[in-house]
């Protein structure tokens, strides 16, 4: 599980890191809060994978609109392999949580990129 996160990190983790990291810079963000939405970028990213893997195994082709089962053929390692179906739902929420959480000293001024946290595990492709 630890290998199969670390990669999830280092894929579409990463990608959302540098877009929302240079998002602050360019918007002018310190330091800390460079830090903090890079934080949030992590956790939404994993949380992202999570979801896609829960949605492999319990949506239709037609539903994705790509091979639903592919990874279960394959025999690659995923959250519901490794953890079970509820217990990754569960994980991607607590992650989609602490990703939200890390956004509270915005207040308001957050509202797009915690409907964006919400949306990625509430999607059906």
């Amino acid at each position: 599980l630890e290998e199969l996160s670390w990669i999830h990190k280092m894929k579409t983790a990463a990608l959302l890191r540098v877009a929302v990291a240079c998002g602050a810079i360019i918007g002018g963000a310190d330091e800390e809060d460079v830090a903090r939405v890079s934080e949030f970028a992590d956790k939404i990213g994993l949380a992202f994978q999570i979801a896609d893997d829960v949605l492999d195994v319990t949506q239709t082709t037609e539903q994705l609109g790509k091979t639903a089962g592919k990874d279960l053929e394959a025999n690659k390692a995923t959250y519901p392999r490794l953890m079970g179906l509820e217990k990754s739902r569960a994980e991607a929420q607590r992650l989609i949580d602490e990703a939200k959480a890390c956004l509270a000293p915005y207040g308001d001024r957050n509202e797009t990129l915690l409907a964006l946290a919400d949306f990625i595990i509430a999607r059906s492709n």
